[in-house]
């Protein structure tokens, strides 16, 4: 489905990514695991069109993404869930939510709305409240519920977990594995490694802007750099 082939990435002087290759095939949970700073964002913002790359491909269902603004890729089928949420805290659940299917028309919008709303009954209890008095919890919820509501094919989540409460980071973690059964393949980027990899087919360790390790997500698991680096065993 999505073929990232030695890309190169720089912030100004500042190379970013070097050489970056990974492989998402259509029904997988990917997990992207590293540090802070290892590039895992960065790489995720290139393939959704935020920030170009120097060089390398990006290739979606056969067709090239290099040059695509950002707008034709969500069209494409390519959902960012960036990290921090970046909700309309002003704006109600519902209101949220429907800026998430913007591109799509009223039918569709309403199915997926629905839809939403089985994954999520919290935010059908509280489409009226304002997105910036909820939780942490709940407004992930709702990030993600807004980024299902562009349709996506490749839903991609930056950090989903990140700040959140122990019997949060369970629930968020057992809705993208709910998601992706609903035909909606996924690239995860997680700092927490553990509950990442073990949901994930397939994993790409990243340090310093590469990739170091690869493998599926119970192999990298019980890899004794894996474990000693980032689960502290």
């Amino acid at each position: 489905m999505l073929s990232v082939e030695n890309l190169q990435v720089a912030y100004g002087k500042v190379q970013a990514l070097w050489g970056v290759s990974i492989t998402v095939a259509e029904g997988e949970i990917v997990a992207l695991v590293g540090a802070n700073g290892a590039g895992k964002t960065t790489l995720l913002k290139a393939i959704s069109g935020i920030i170009p790359h120097q060089s390398g491909a990006v290739v979606y269902l056969g067709r090239h993404l290099e040059g695509s603004p950002s707008k034709a890729i969500v069209r494409s089928g390519i959902v960012h869930v960036p990290e921090g949420r970046k909700l309309f805290p002003e704006m109600t659940v519902r209101e949220n939510l429907l800026m998430g299917g913007y591109l799509a028309g009223p039918s569709d919008r309403q199915q997926r709305l629905e839809w939403v709303f089985q994954i999520f009954p919290v935010l059908k209890d509280r489409h009226r409240q304002l997105a910036g008095t909820m939780s942490g919890g709940e407004q992930q919820m709702l990030a993600i519920g807004r980024g299902l509501m562009a349709g996506p094919k490749l839903l991609m989540l930056d950090e989903p977990s990140l700040g959140l409460s122990p019997i949060m980071v369970e629930e968020v973690f057992r809705v993208v594995a709910e998601i992706n059964k609903s035909n909606v393949t996924v690239l995860l980027v997680e700092q927490n490694t553990a509950h990442a990899l073990s949901i994930a087919h397939k994993g790409f360790v990243m340090e310093l802007g590469k990739v170091v390790l690869s493998g599926t997500g119970s192999d990298l698991l019980s890899n004794s750099d894996v474990r000693k680096a980032y689960l502290g065993l």
